[in-house]
């Protein structure tokens, strides 16, 4: 299981009130609902290896140099969004960046894995990872076999995949309790995409229906039914627009002269936004221990301590029964 431990964050900090506080007073909503969460994730699934996926750097400087209005809008005041890796940092709650630095103290005493690389998102990271699950296929045992990604960003559906080990998106979208199992076959059923390369069409209609939440424009007067009839009909994106070019797609019937000529016109972008929307595998990924999940937590002591002094005792207890219980 590779969490994306940013997304299940600052779900938690909005799922839950702030007036929760430790007995300091320091507020615990994220930390208390991060438990909870990832509890209810691991109960679920069952994993024997787990990681909790970070974002060492949320806006690098490779999409950046891509895309300059990459995530800008989410750069905290003060900071240059037109910098690569800019500004001071992603804008968060005040109240949220000293719980985090809580949940990881916690994972670190509960033993469980984090993984990182400098440069890189934690998508990047989880991409990554599920690589190295791909590449060591021959040498896992049918236990170990396969990956569950847990995550409420849409784009990394493009990890779906049934082979040569499944990569499964378990997408939190409308919260933990009501997620949904993502493989190659619900991609496809659900976004009208060809089966056989669902994972990357899905990329693709990223690109061209565009992210708000991410900075990206997409193309012109093409949304999400437009985008996958089109990868649909020309076989993907690639494609698609070398057929704009020779006035297939309109000849055909497959879109309007109105966005053949739009695709035609967005080739640049698309080129770069191809770049920054498909995720890496070649991420310098470091874990801070072995991802397998032991017997019993690192340190039961600090544990205990940690929790008693976040007002988290309950949840911590959770947590602990689901991956050790």
């Amino acid at each position: 299981m590779l969490v994306d431990g940013a997304g299940l964050w600052f779900r938690a900090f909005y799922a839950l009130p702030e007036s929760i506080t430790a007995p300091d007073g320091r507020p615990v909503n994220a930390v208390r609902g991060f438990c909870d969460m990832l509890a209810a994730l691991v109960e679920r699934d069952r994993p024997n290896r787990l990681a909790v996926c970070l974002d060492l750097d949320w806006r690098p400087r490779f999409r950046v140099e891509l895309l300059p209005e990459y995530k800008a809008h989410r750069v905290a005041p003060g900071g240059d969004p037109d910098a690569p890796g800019a500004g001071p940092g992603e804008a968060e709650p005040e109240s949220l960046g000293p719980q985090v630095e809580m949940i990881l103290a916690l994972l670190d005493a509960a033993g469980v894995a984090t993984a990182g690389a400098e440069g890189f998102e934690a998508d990047d990271v989880i991409a990554t990872l599920a690589a190295r699950e791909r590449r060591s296929a021959s040498s896992l045992n049918r236990r170990e076999a396969g990956v569950v990604v847990v995550t409420g960003d849409r784009d990394l559906l493009q990890l779906a995949a049934d082979a040569p080990v499944p990569v499964q998106v378990r997408y939190l979208g409308r919260g933990v309790a009501k997620s949904e199992l993502f493989g190659p076959a619900e991609v496809a059923d659900r976004y009208s995409l060809p089966l056989e390369r669902a994972g990357a069409a899905y990329a693709e209609l990223a690109v061209l229906r565009g992210d708000p939440s991410d900075g990206l424009p997409g193309v012109a007067g093409i949304g999400e039914k437009t985008a996958a009839k089109l990868i649909s009909a020309f076989g993907g994106l690639a494609p698609a627009l070398e057929a704009a070019k020779r006035g297939e797609v309109s000849s055909a019937r497959v879109a309007s002269a109105r966005v053949e000529s739009a695709l035609v016109a967005a080739e640049d972008y698309i080129g770069r936004a191809v770049r920054v929307v498909v995720t890496r595998e070649d991420a310098p990924v470091e874990l801070d221990r072995d991802d397998a999940i032991a017997t019993g937590p690192a340190d039961e002591a600090r544990l205990a301590a940690l929790a008693e002094a976040f007002g988290a005792g309950a949840s911590a207890r959770r947590l602990f029964a689901a991956l050790y219980g």
